[in-house]
């Protein structure tokens, strides 16, 4: 009953602007697994970057479906190319907690609703999820989702580091032929320490050239 409240009172606000909801389902928002794109992954740690150059292709076998075409404008390695494809093939994390639902602003131009990730579908690895919240901006002129925002509410323990800043901004555009979102960048920014120092980590990920899946 509780989930069933929290979330109708985000449909009912959702409803009254005649907006369509499927991006309240987070498969919804995930990279396309039908349609073959390229990918640029740039990853800056401590001022060094390394640029990665990929491509999706969907009627490849699952393992192959990732094919990486550079590593900082040289031939991908082989471990170069596992260690991305494995990455890439982990479960998505991302079902919301539909009991904390919540409608954070609203404008003449803009909602904002918000949401916990459910604790019982978050890998031991991914528990500092447990301590984020996603937000999701929507602009009520075009009526379409236009980001959506992971940020931490508190320091989170990542692996041997711990976090104060963890955010990632994913923004979206709406395909009207498909009738979906198809995510245009993701931006990974995270303020960590280890060993006594601060290492501050940005990740930018540019999806292009989306082409319906043979």
């Amino acid at each position: 009953m509780q989930a069933s409240a929290q979330k109708s009172l985000v449909t009912s606000a959702l409803s009254k602007y005649g907006l369509d909801q499927s991006f309240l389902d987070a498969a919804n928002l995930r990279a396309p697994v039908d349609h073959a794109f390229d990918l640029k992954e740039s990853t800056t740690v401590a001022g060094k970057t390394k640029v990665i150059l990929a491509k999706f292709e969907p009627s490849a076998t699952e393992h192959e479906r990732w094919k990486v075409v550079s590593v900082d404008g040289k031939s991908p390695s082989l471990y170069e190319t596992n260690t991305f494809r494995n990455a890439r093939a982990k479960p998505p994390v991302d079902k919301p907690d539909e009991t904390t639902y919540k409608i954070d602003s609203e404008t003449t131009d803009q909602m904002v609703i918000s949401y916990k990730m459910d604790a019982a579908s978050i890998p031991k690895e991914a528990s500092f999820l447990k301590d984020c919240r996603v937000i999701l901006s929507i602009d009520l002129k075009n009526k379409q989702l236009t980001q959506l925002q992971l940020l931490n509410e508190k320091p989170v323990k990542i692996g041997p580091l711990t976090a104060n800043k963890f955010e990632i901004v994913t923004k979206y555009f709406y395909d009207k032929l498909t009738k979906r979102y198809f995510p245009l960048n993701d931006n990974v920014h995270m303020d960590a320490a280890f060993l006594g120092k601060t290492v501050t980590t940005q990740i930018e990920t540019v999806y292009s050239n989306y082409t319906k899946g043979r």
